[in-house]
């Protein structure tokens, strides 16, 4: 007997400690470093689902297409987008472009980037059929708004959030759509963008030596309208310029916007690790703390996934992603992109 009693007083003691330590856990990640409050760093952003990948077929040049199939998924809006978590860890952000009201399955499509970072390369030769992938979201930063009338303008795989947008229009919906690609082989969902946007569809390939009439499409903007426009930089700041006063702009953006000033050299104290780290102009806050803090977790390092976010304790932070609300705003940043608007940020690291 006083041996049973002294091994259930050792395993209950063991569940103690057990308990005790994941409450500490919970409270500061960065265990055993101090806790100021409750940090949001690196907390996942929305729920992540196992999915079993059904088809991965070529669209057009460059262009494969993901089915994702689950049971009862979560709805979306057009608009939406998916965090992909690919085999290899990195996680990458696509549009989807499937039908809303299917809860069977997500439908994603991407582009080869030759000289991108890695991600659309591993889509396009390592996914196969047949596997099972993890997705987070989804989640809305481009919804469709209520407008008198609407302008689309899009550049090639920028059509992806657009199109559930124009399934979704009412039939007397007045809209028009401006559809640019590098070839007509290369731009997807051409014949589906064809049958929906009948006479409303202007048509531009590069390879036919076509140029985008931005002033003559704008010219008949009127107050009220909405204005979309999800492609490269350069056709999205060709855009802005144009849209009239009274007309409400909405971008999408496939990378973290830049500052027309450049980038300085600031400072940010690690204030529960006690360090300070120098961040380069021609760096980001994400490699110079990771440079201290090697387990620093990050993924899509272009402010898009959410999983660099840092608590900010002081200092005036220059937003450059298309993610945290104007809430989240006000107290975080996303590393891997965001900056010093001074010479100093705290961050709760």
């Amino acid at each position: 007997m006083p041996k049973l009693r002294t091994v259930a007083l050792l395993a209950g003691a063991a569940l103690l400690t057990r308990s005790a330590l994941r409450r500490r856990v919970q409270v500061s990640p960065l265990w055993p470093m101090p806790a100021l409050e409750t940090p949001i760093s690196g907390r996942p952003r929305s729920r992540a689902l196992r999915l079993l990948l059904t088809a991965h077929e070529t669209i057009a040049d460059g262009v494969v297409r993901l089915r994702l199939e689950g049971a009862e998924l979560p709805r979306w809006t057009p608009g939406a987008h998916l965090d992909l978590v690919l085999p290899s860890g990195l996680v990458r952000q696509y549009s989807l472009c499937g039908d809303p009201a299917d809860t069977s399955a997500y439908t994603v499509a991407t582009r080869l980037v030759e000289d991108g970072r890695g991600g659309s390369r591993e889509v396009h030769e390592q996914l196969a059929e047949g596997m099972e992938l993890e997705v987070r979201g989804p989640r809305n930063r481009f919804p469709l708004a209520e407008a008198r009338s609407y302008v689309f303008v899009v550049g090639g795989i920028g059509i992806t959030p657009v199109l559930p947008m124009l399934r979704a229009l009412p039939e007397d919906a007045d809209w028009r759509l401006l559809y640019c690609g590098r070839t007509r082989a290369s731009m997807p969902f051409l014949d589906e963008v064809r049958e929906l946007a009948g006479d409303r569809l202007t048509l531009v390939a590069e390879d036919e030596d076509g140029r985008p009439d931005l002033d003559a499409l704008f010219a008949a903007v009127a107050p009220g309208t909405a204005v979309y426009c999800c492609g490269p930089e350069g056709l999205m700041e060709a855009v802005a310029a144009r849209v009239p006063e009274g007309a409400a702009l909405h971008l999408e953006r496939f990378a973290p916007r830049a500052s027309a000033d450049g980038n300085t050299a600031f400072e940010v104290e690690l204030r529960r690790s006690g360090r300070t780290v120098s961040v380069p102009a021609d760096s980001t806050v994400l490699a110079a703390v990771r440079r201290e803090l090697p387990g620093t977790v990050y993924s899509c390092e272009q402010g898009f996934c959410g999983t660099c976010q840092q608590r900010v304790l002081e200092g005036e932070v220059e937003h450059r992603d298309e993610l945290l609300t104007d809430a989240e705003r006000h107290d975080s940043m996303l590393i891997c992109v965001s900056r010093a608007r001074g010479e100093r940020l705290v961050l709760d690291l």
